[in-house]
């Protein structure tokens, strides 16, 4: 079949991994940076691994039927990634929406026929949320319920082990084959966990001495009541020195999947994009500039000369332009 007659289904995966070689060169960095271009994916980001991969599973397990509503509450881009796929396989789509999204993000979601819920039209949100804050665990049992009540398949992607069974069985698998097994490096952001769960199981299974690298947005750039204005990093959030409840559900408390967690600030995120977009032209997403900031943090250290760093790339800035990125 030609790729013209592919359907969306298949034309997930192998994005490009590509080497920042200008960036590198005008920071006068010895390793190579090597980003994983996830906006390359159908819907535009890193997600449509896991949406696509969850979707499938509910089919196989005879839990989505055509005409089914999915439920689920996202940040944006896993969001996104659902609607193209529920659109394109016969299903109606419902999402939650985490508060502060960017502008774009909604906007896109209207595009694609979705119904837009908010925190408040879920019977016992409000008040996880304010008793302990956001926990994917505790978020489970309020969606699923809510979800029998209307009839909906809440796919859940915060406890749903086929996300991070998308990376294990596609996003590593590429990274491996295109560096030909020379990867010492591996960064990636935390929204519901699953891209670094995932990629870790993968890696340490091919050679336990590649770093897995854990990037969140340092305590200054997290909003909280007491700095509702605090420029943030878009769609992700903190999973190191969190409280037990706030470790994402994919990772093994007594074996976390990552060697070390940094922490990076918003604004040094957003410079760092607005130096790429220049330097090597290319369009960076919030969380995707501050794996680039963590990658060049890495990358400066004497014991990373010559060594290769496989940054995950969530997404490029396109849903970012109302935000304070390229401002």
């Amino acid at each position: 079949m030609s790729n013209i007659h592919q359907s969306i289904t298949e034309l997930v995966g192998h994005t490009p991994l590509v080497e920042f070689k200008n960036y590198e060169e005008q920071l006068g960095l010895q390793a190579h940076l090597l980003g994983k271009l996830e906006y390359f994916n159908p819907s535009g980001s890193v997600k449509d691994r896991a949406a696509l991969n969850m979707i499938l599973k509910a089919e196989e397990e005879g839990k989505l039927k055509k005409g089914d509503t999915i439920l689920d509450f996202t940040s944006g881009n896993t969001g996104i990634a659902t609607a193209a796929f529920a659109n394109a396989r016969g299903y109606k789509y419902a999402v939650v929406i985490q508060p502060g999204v960017s502008v774009e993000r909604t906007q896109i979601l209207k595009a694609y026929g979705v119904e837009l819920l908010q925190a408040g039209d879920v019977p016992g949100f409000m008040e996880m949320l304010q008793n302990g804050g956001l926990s994917m665990s505790r978020l489970a049992v309020v969606m699923n319920q809510f979800a029998e009540e209307n009839g909906y398949y809440y796919i859940d992607q915060g406890t749903n082990f086929a996300n991070p069974d998308a990376h294990y069985e596609t996003t590593g698998p590429e990274i491996w084959e295109d560096t030909d097994g020379k990867v010492d490096y591996v960064i990636a952001l935390v929204g519901t966990g699953g891209t670094l769960a995932g990629l870790s199981r993968y890696f340490k299974e091919k050679n336990k001495d590649i770093q897995i690298i854990g990037v969140q947005p340092a305590p200054q750039s997290r909003k909280s009541l007491d700095h509702p204005e605090a420029n943030t990093i878009d769609g992700v959030l903190a999973f190191d020195g969190v409280s037990e409840n706030a470790v994402p559900v994919f990772f093994d408390k007594e074996n976390l999947p990552y060697d070390e967690c940094i922490d990076v600030i918003a604004e040094e995120a957003y410079e760092t994009g607005r130096t790429l977009v220049k330097s090597d032209g290319v369009f960076l997403g919030q969380s995707a500039a501050a794996a680039v900031k963590a990658a060049t943090d890495i990358a400066k250290r004497p014991e990373a000369n010559g060594k290769n760093i496989a940054i995950i790339l969530a997404d490029n800035a396109f849903k970012y332009l109302s935000t304070n990125i390229y401002k």
